[in-house]
C-alpha cells in the first residue's frame, strides 16, 4: 500500500484552499528572494519552522520528512561560504529553509487529490491550446507525491533487513533492489490505471 505525506488535522492551513496555499508559497518565495536582510530571513525561517512543527508531527518525524533537503541546503551553504561569503551563505540558506518549511507544511496539509485538482485547473488553458492533457499531468504529479514517501519507506525497510542479517548497510548495495521494487510497483500501478481507463486518450 502506498503512503502519503498528507496528515489529518484541522489547522488553519488544513482549512485553506489549495490555491490559497500555493499563492502564499509563491508570494513568500518571491518576497524573500527580493530581500537580503539576515534578520528577515532568520525570522521567516523561524516562523515557518514553528508553523511546520505546529502540525503535531513531532520533531523526529518532521525532520525525517525534510532531512534530505536540509542536508542538501547544508552542503549548498558550505559551498556558498567558500565561493561567496559566510554572510551570503547564511542568508541564502535561511531563505531556502523558510521556503522548505512552508512547502512541507503545505504538503502535509493538502491531500493528493486536492493537489491534482488544483494542477488540473491551472493547466486547463494549456489543454485548450492542445499542448497537453491536464488530467494526465495532474495524475503524474499525484503518483510522484505518492511514490516519494513509499520509496523512502522501502529504503528504510531494506536497511533494516541488511542490519538484521548482519550485513553492511551500503546505499550502493541497496540501490539495485530499491529500483527493482519501485519499478514493479510502478508496473502494477500502470496496469491498474489502464484497467480502470483513468488516463485521458
Amino acid at each position: 500500500m502506498m503512503t502519503s505525506l498528507y496528515i489529518e488535522g484541522n489547522t488553519l492551513f488544513h482549512r485553506l484552499s489549495t490555491f490559497a496555499k500555493l499563492a502564499i508559497l509563491l508570494l513568500t518565495g518571491i518576497t524573500l528572494a527580493l530581500l537580503s536582510s539576515l534578520w528577515v530571513q532568520a525570522v521567516a525561517a523561524v516562523l515557518c519552522g514553528i508553523l511546520y512543527l505546529s502540525l503535531g508531527l513531532g520533531f523526529k518525524q518532521a525532520f525525517r520528512r525534510i532531512r534530505a533537503v536540509v542536508i542538501t541546503i547544508a552542503l549548498f551553504a558550505m559551498f556558498n561560504a567558500l565561493v561567496l561569503s559566510p554572510f551570503d551563505a547564511l542568508v541564502s540558506s535561511l531563505r531556502l529553509l523558510a521556503v522548505v518549511f512552508l512547502a512541507a507544511t503545505i504538503t502535509a496539509t493538502t491531500s493528493i487529490a486536492d493537489f491534482m485538482e488544483a494542477l488540473r485547473v491551472l493547466l486547463m488553458p494549456l489543454e485548450r491550446l492542445g499542448l497537453l492533457k491536464a488530467s494526465d499531468v495532474s495524475l503524474a504529479l499525484g503518483l510522484v507525491l505518492r511514490f516519494v514517501p513509499d520509496i523512502a519507506n522501502r529504503y528504510q525497510a531494506l536497511k533494516d533487513a541488511h542490519r538484521a542479517r548482519g550485513l553492511t548497510v551500503s546505499p550502493l548495495k541497496m540501490i539495485g533492489p530499491l529500483i527493482i521494487l519501485t519499478l514493479k510497483e510502478a508496473d502494477s500501478i500502470a496496469e491498474a490505471i489502464d484497467a480502470r481507463d483513468i488516463r485521458g486518450h
